[in-house]
């Protein structure tokens, strides 16, 4: 039973830190102290998307869920949750690629947003 409590307690880290990565830049707009943070986790996404790499949070979390009992499953965290959400095929490394660029794409609009925010003269 701790194994499987812990399994999902790293299935919601790794969601968590995916949506930070994602969405992070708006967090960003509140607390600009993050910015260093974030970037970091941006940088870590597109590695793992484009270098074709598995989450260390991957293995950690079907060791868990495998000592509690259960099966864990192939593949990584994306493939095996968000890919069944986002398309109806298994993941290819273009489809990878595109994440990433989208991925990089999304926080370049939000930065952008705040460079130029950050440059208006306060009336």
């Amino acid at each position: 039973m701790t194994y499987r409590i812990a399994a999902d307690c790293i299935l919601l880290l790794h969601l968590a830190f995916t949506l930070y990565t994602v969405l992070g830049g708006f967090l960003v707009l509140r607390r600009p102290s993050l910015i260093w943070l974030h970037l970091a986790a941006v940088c870590w996404g597109v590695v793992i998307e484009w270098a074709d790499w598995i989450c260390p949070l991957t293995p950690l979390e079907n060791f868990l869920r495998e000592r509690g009992g259960e099966a864990g499953y192939a593949g990584g965290f994306i493939e095996h949750y968000l890919a069944l959400l986002l398309y109806p095929e298994n993941l290819t490394i273009a489809l990878r690629y595109l994440l990433g660029l989208g991925l990089v794409a999304a926080n370049l609009i939000i930065y952008g947003y705040i460079f130029l925010a950050r440059r208006r003269p306060r009336p």
